[in-house]
């Protein structure tokens, strides 16, 4: 489908945007509020979440090197 690696990667970044965020809400979302009694996140908010966790756990949390 893609033979250009740039282009698969570039669709990656894409998925794991867009992806990521949904995936961290919904988890978020079916365990944390139950447990520790708190509110649920929105989108916008598990989108922070993955941000934070990139910039605290460094740039091997999201690595996309394709070696």
């Amino acid at each position: 489908m893609f033979s250009n690696p740039l282009g698969l990667m570039l669709l990656f970044l894409f998925l794991w945007i867009f992806i990521a965020p949904a995936i961290l809400k919904w988890l978020w979302n079916m365990t944390i509020p139950d447990i520790f009694k708190i509110r649920e996140i929105r989108y916008w908010e598990s989108f922070r979440l993955i941000i934070i966790c990139a910039l605290l756990f460094g740039s091997s949390f999201a690595n996309f090197n394709m070696n």
